[in-house]
């Protein structure tokens, strides 16, 4: 933490004659409480760069998502059931963030069919998501079926993280900095199982967040792990842990390149 701080709170607190003041005369470590809440409500994409364990969890893969209640296009949404997936927008009406919600409105079927639910998220209120939904209907000749989450004050990008260090100086009129391309999947234990991040100029590809979709309940369905750019139906790699002798006993076919490496089908005896 602290080296992130020698790094970006100058960027950051550039606007902020009096509080750089007391940044540079002490260790981040010690900054007043007084001074530190007073710049946190004051500029609130400074919450990111001082956030406390209390307010912005450090997520891991393996670590529990933080639960939350929020609006949406589809009414209120309490977050933890089931598979899912989180996926962050800058802002509505922007073209990036449209050509991505059409592409996975097409895509949805495919994630359903596998007990997954989409749910996006953008900095925006909900008279503003409903409008931009018939554009993205229009535009990519689909119907956005999921619900979308108003996230006009940041609350559930900032505790998830959904920001990187430019977006502390790129503010909106609110002064509150815009989400990045952050895509959470979550399992239905609740944990993390992956996470991707995206500058907001680079689009995603949706069928790689299928794929690992696949990859993910593959493991956790047969004990296997997937080499590089496996697709659904290719062969997979049997995990190190896992002797050649048991494996043959659980799997049709093991072919074995290396003691460290070998490869199966997947079919079980």
């Amino acid at each position: 933490m602290a080296s992130y701080l020698a790094r970006a709170a100058p960027r950051a607190l550039r606007t902020t004659s009096t509080f750089s003041t007391v940044i540079r005369a002490q260790r981040p470590s010690v900054v007043p409480r007084v001074a530190l809440t007073t710049a946190k409500q004051a500029f609130p994409s400074l919450r990111r760069s001082f956030a406390t364990a209390t307010e912005q969890p450090r997520l891991r893969l393996g670590s529990v998502a933080p639960d939350f209640k929020a609006q949406t296009t589809h009414g209120d949404l309490s977050f933890h059931d089931s598979w899912a997936i989180l996926f962050s927008h800058p802002a509505d009406f922007t073209p990036v963030c449209t050509t991505e919600l059409g592409a996975f409105a097409k895509l949805q079927p495919e994630f359903t069919s596998r007990n997954v639910k989409l749910i996006g998220l953008s900095a925006n209120d909900l008279s503003s998501h409903e409008a931009w939904t018939k554009d993205i209907n229009d535009i990519a000749s689909t119907d956005l079926s999921f619900p979308i989450i108003a996230d006009a004050d940041r609350k559930i990008a900032y505790t998830y993280d959904m920001l990187d260090a430019q977006d502390l100086e790129n503010i909106d009129q609110k002064g509150m900095a815009f989400t990045i391309r952050s895509v959470f999947i979550i399992d239905p234990s609740k944990k993390i199982r992956l996470t991707m991040t995206y500058p907001a100029s680079c689009g995603r590809n949706t069928a790689e967040v299928l794929r690992v979709v696949d990859a993910l309940q593959l493991a956790d369905k047969k004990g296997v792990a997937t080499p590089i750019n496996w697709t659904e139906g290719k062969d997979v790699i049997l995990p190190v842990p896992v002797s050649t002798e048991a494996a043959r006993k659980k799997f049709k076919d093991v072919r074995e390149v290396r003691p460290y490496l070998r490869f199966t089908s997947g079919e079980l005896k």
